[in-house]
């Protein structure tokens, strides 16, 4: 794939995870291959933390921090010879970022997850947002921040195969068991769980398998993956993800939602994107129509994990996390 068609397949999530439009087409723009595209956006993260030194103020410092933490997630994408430092990196500068603009946030970690719990003290509810197979933590701000302005406290997590975690540990498909360490570590009695692209088949599968899942919210998750018809990128980053190509093959070959679908007994909301069309990768309408309690949101225009709309579904979303839980 060409530098300039991988850019523009990423753009709508860049700018959805709160890059500047303008400097991402700018810094992409001046690639001539991928192969630097790792170099490149680890190099405009150094620049913002430079800013983040120099600026006047401890906000104007947190923000740069915040930028700075998802250039380096995003440096995570391309090929990248230093992936596991441009990670280390996102997650120190989000965790520098937090001190200055939300001191009360916690660190949490297990040993198969870490993450922020922030919020306020006492919340009625407590929210876990899920990445997907190359997300994490850092980049889904929008998604945390709409949960926390409706009074949830929110803990936005990597898990294995995940963000921080990604060097050190591999993707597995029972991901309820990581879920129900995580709210053993959080002292709550319920949590409700958001989870976008693969994360929504994991907050799928815990919903159906883990009893302290109040509600759930899936975003471009994953019904069913097919090994065969999956196009070679995305088989690369589940081989690598999953730490080579049998235990790829195996991780897809037990995402399905079929059997589990029915035994997700709480509330469900379903948002897909109508040109999210992934081969091999199939949308989650029969999840929402198998769930006793599911609910399905279509956004026609939407793409996967719906950077380009938005205001057609987020706002919505977090009223229905909110509702259910509280």
């Amino acid at each position: 794939m060409s530098v300039t068609d991988f850019a523009a397949l990423n753009l709508s999530r860049a700018t959805g995870a709160g890059l500047d439009p303008h400097e991402y087409l700018r810094v992409t723009g001046e690639l001539t291959d991928l192969d630097g595209w790792g170099e490149a956006f680890m190099r405009v993260a150094g620049e913002h933390l430079a800013r983040a030194g120099q600026a006047a103020t401890a906000i104007s410092s947190g923000e740069h921090f915040q930028v700075a933490a998802r250039w380096f997630h995003f440096a995570t994408l391309g090929p990248n010879r230093e992936r596991a430092l441009a990670a280390a990196e996102a997650d120190a500068a989000m965790g520098r970022a937090l001190d200055l603009l939300d001191p009360a946030a916690r660190r949490i970690e297990g040993r198969d997850f870490a993450g922020w719990l922030r919020g306020p003290a006492g919340a009625a509810a407590t929210a876990v947002v899920v990445p997907g197979l190359d997300s994490g933590k850092e980049e889904f701000h929008d998604v945390i921040g709409a949960l926390l302005r409706r009074g949830l406290a929110v803990f936005a997590m990597d898990g294995p195969g995940q963000g921080v975690l990604a060097a050190t540990t591999t993707v597995r498909a029972d991901y309820h068991r990581v879920v129900g360490r995580v709210v053993d570590e959080l002292g709550v009695e319920r949590v409700g769980l958001v989870g976008l692209s693969v994360g929504g088949y994991y907050v799928a599968e815990s919903a159906a398998r883990e009893p302290r899942v109040a509600a759930t919210v899936a975003v471009s998750g994953a019904f069913r993956l097919d090994w065969d018809d999956l196009p070679p990128p995305l088989r690369d980053i589940l081989v690598q993800r999953a730490g080579g190509k049998e235990a790829a093959r195996r991780f897809a070959g037990q995402v399905d939602l079929s059997a589990l679908a029915p035994r997700i007994a709480s509330p469900l909301l379903v948002v897909d994107g109508g040109q999210d069309i992934v081969p091999g990768m199939v949308n989650c309408e029969a999840l929402a129509r198998l769930a006793p309690h599911g609910r399905y949101l279509n956004v026609p225009h939407g793409d996967h994990l719906l950077g380009n709309a938005r205001p057609d579904w987020l706002a919505t979303a977090a009223d229905w996390l909110r509702a259910a839980l509280t």
